[in-house]
């Protein structure tokens, strides 16, 4: 069963140690995480593909990024949906970060 994805407005950043990775005026959030649309990473090299998926029964197969910012990586710090199931197909490409590793912030 889906869960609910509400649009928002305002301003959002995904940012470690004071590098801005990603910002916003609107995106998608859904169970607590802010889901940036892919034209708001700021810093698109800072990302880097990493082999580590997951399954989500009501969003699909999520595939990951590890984070590198001045010489330093996050391990699998983001994550995305590059083919949502139906019913998080708003969240398409869509960037998450975890609040453990990146700071994000969303007013």
């Amino acid at each position: 069963m889906g869960k609910s994805i509400t649009p928002r407005t305002g301003h959002a950043t995904a940012r470690i140690n004071g590098t801005v990775i990603a910002e916003a005026t609107s995106w998608r959030e859904t169970e607590g995480n802010v889901y940036f649309p892919p034209e708001s990473i700021v810093s698109k090299n800072a990302l880097r593909g990493s082999d580590l998926s997951t399954w989500c029964p009501w969003k699909g197969d999520a595939s990951y990024y590890t984070v590198e910012v001045d010489g330093q990586r996050f391990e699998n710090a983001a994550w995305y949906y590059k083919e949502p199931l139906e019913g998080a197909l708003d969240l398409k490409d869509h960037v998450a970060f975890y609040k453990t590793k990146v700071e994000v912030t969303a007013a």
